[in-house]
């Protein structure tokens, strides 16, 4: 058996029990790790079908330009079926985006656009701004706007969605999944409801973010935006793609927080998983006392850790952020201390030993 393309190779990707970090939490916790897509992200399974939706209705045509704001995944994934279709590609990303994300696109082909991450939205500077003129500006230019495309979420509602619900044989009862665009939890939530109401959806959020705001209260708050470390959850607008409604609970979690927990499932379980995961993982600790031995727990981990290896698996990032001890230099005048500390121990055994003192 032989695969057409890469393409073709997205999805179905494992469903992995969690053992040693899950020992103390009630229930059976399982990873759904999509890095084991070709482009190691869930952002596989979006590009692809957005761009064949768009082709399928005409909006795409062949030889044009695909265009995309993008924290960095769904750029890789974009950029990985533009250059296998054979469309050109532009993306803009935050100044947040890792230096390994930015080299990942630019080495599948993509021109990149680094936007400053502290503007508003509606500021020309952002990238989604940026995205919106690039795509007025290149004739034949089509933006994707995930944010906003609901073929974003219709892409986990026709795959992941039945996915999950065939590898935990109908036994899923919670599904953990960082919110951004809203796709992911979104698309996999109305399949999943569908098939049993009573399945509790729990969104992730992060501190700096609109949504939990927003689905508390209906209300677009913008004093809870702030600069946050955590890459791939968390918004300062409000996605089309988030469907509120299907979400049971929100839980926001810390920068600091998400990056231990991410370490811990690539050292206690094997899984070499990105920022966000540990960010999931952590709201699945922050849920415990809401389950029961009999629970079936599916937390979605989005992406692959070796786009993170300047962040959280840095140690000397870690020691920046103030997330691991702070190891300081000894000083010049500490070593002249100790020097001196050293020598007068010795000559006050020299008197003692020769005088008599």
């Amino acid at each position: 058996m032989y695969y057409e393309n890469v393409l073709a190779t997205i999805g179905n990707t494992p469903l992995i029990k969690l053992n040693k970090i899950a020992q103390d939490l009630p229930g059976l916790i399982l990873g759904k790790v999509e890095a084991f897509n070709p482009g190691q992200s869930a952002k596989d399974r979006i590009a692809r079908y957005m761009i064949e939706q768009a082709e399928k209705s005409g909006k795409l045509k062949p030889g044009a330009t695909v265009v995309e704001a993008t924290s960095g995944n769904t750029g890789y994934s974009i950029a990985m079926a533009c250059g296998i279709k054979g469309y050109k590609c532009i993306l803009t990303v935050t100044s947040k985006a890792s230096a390994e994300k930015i080299s990942l696109l630019r080495s599948m082909g993509a021109e990149v656009v680094v936007c400053p991450v502290e503007v508003a939205p509606e500021d020309p500077r952002s990238y989604y701004s940026r995205a919106e003129q690039i795509a007025r500006d290149v004739p034949g230019a089509f933006y994707l706007a995930q944010n906003f495309n609901l073929d974003n979420a219709g892409a986990h509602y026709h795959t992941t969605g039945p996915e999950l619900w065939e590898q935990s044989e109908g036994r899923i009862t919670h599904y953990v999944c960082c919110a951004g665009t809203g796709g992911t939890l979104s698309g996999t939530a109305r399949f999943l409801k569908e098939k049993n109401p009573n399945i509790k959806i729990i969104g992730v959020d992060a501190y700096g973010s609109v949504l939990k705001k927003y689905w508390e209260t209906g209300i677009y708050d913008r004093d809870e935006i702030r600069p946050y470390k955590v890459e791939g959850l968390g918004k300062n607008i409000i996605p089309d793609n988030m469907a509120f409604d299907l979400v049971d609970e929100f839980i926001k979690v810390t920068d600091r927080a998400s990056a231990h927990r991410c370490r811990q499932l690539a050292r206690l379980e094997g899984l070499f998983v990105g920022y966000s995961s540990g960010a999931a993982m952590q709201a699945v600790f922050q849920i415990k006392d809401q389950l029961k031995p009999t629970d079936v727990v599916a937390v979605l981990f989005p992406d692959h850790g070796s786009r993170y290896l300047g962040k959280v698996y840095n140690d000397e990032w870690m020691k920046q952020q103030g997330f691991i001890g702070v190891s300081h230099p000894t000083s010049q005048y500490d070593n002249i201390k100790r020097v001196y500390k050293t020598y007068r121990i010795k000559y006050q055994r020299y008197l003692r030993q020769t005088l008599g003192i």
